[in-house]
């Protein structure tokens, strides 16, 4: 997505170098439509610049820092010398982002989208999220919860959900703790299994953004992991599907405990 309009004074922008001069160098901004700036020889790179081709190529995707915008003169003056590598790093590693998702647009909509709709689109992820690629991560992780601050109709939605669900790749966490199971009962056996699979919950229980797994570790211990998106989901699953184990074991008699570490290894 190419934004209309112009960039702000201090803003990092990503540009191709289109032209050399031995004055400076040209550069097509590739996050603004129709918008081009020009790099003066003395902001190319730090020192006595004797051959600007020393330090620039055409058709290299550089990141530039934006000095000054002249919008009467449609003028906009940037710097290269002032961006750091970890500032270079960052800028391009968000333009990829967002030529991701603008690819998840077309998928989601079809190649033949209207130029104004698919503004309409974007406008509305944008405006809510900061960015097309962190409208679609929220999506994928949230579902059509977080697309419901935005004025899109359902279908809109439906196909944002949809698309980010099966292509973005959502950095997940992963927590672990134990539960501590025993029941007296000559049913025992059947008590515990039944505890471990209120452990695992159902759809109504474990929101679709967490992954739970319960596994066997040495009686009376089972292990709970989860991966989620964030600490807070993790960890609020975990102790909500420890706490599941326990009410149900201690419904048939027997007992229950979570704890973060394995008791078996702190006792051997």
């Amino acid at each position: 997505m190419k934004y209309e309009g112009w960039p702000e004074p201090g803003e990092l922008v990503v540009g191709k170098v289109d032209e050399i001069e031995d004055f400076g160098v040209f550069v097509d901004l590739e996050e603004y439509r129709d918008k081009r700036g020009l790099v003066h020889i003395s902001e190319v790179a730090s020192g006595w610049i004797k051959n600007v081709r020393d330090h620039v190529r055409e058709d290299q995707t550089v990141v530039a820092k934006v000095l000054d915008v002249d919008t009467s003169s449609k003028q906009i003056d940037l710097s290269i010398k002032d961006v750091n590598d970890h500032q270079r790093s960052d800028a391009i590693q968000e333009w990829k982002n967002e030529q991701k998702a603008d690819k998840w647009m077309e998928l989601a909509f079809g190649e033949e989208m209207a130029d104004d709709r698919f503004r309409a689109v974007a406008n509305e992820l944008v405006a809510e999220f900061g960015s097309l690629y962190d409208g679609f991560e929220q999506a994928a992780i949230h579902g059509e919860e977080a697309l419901e601050p935005c004025d899109l109709d359902d279908d809109d939605v439906d196909a944002i959900v949809s698309t980010a669900r099966e292509n973005v790749s959502v950095p997940y966490v992963t927590v672990t703790g134990y539960v501590h199971l025993e029941s007296p009962s000559p049913a025992g056996v059947d008590d515990i299994k039944s505890a471990l699979r209120a452990a695992e919950g159902d759809a109504d229980s474990v929101p679709d953004e967490a992954e739970l797994e319960v596994t066997y570790v040495g009686a009376p211990e089972y292990r709970v992991r989860v991966e989620a998106p964030n600490y807070k989901t993790a960890e609020t699953e975990l102790e909500a599907a420890a706490g599941r184990a326990t009410e149900d074991v201690e419904a048939h008699g027997g007992t229950g405990e979570f704890h973060r570490e394995r008791q078996l290894e702190e006792e051997a």
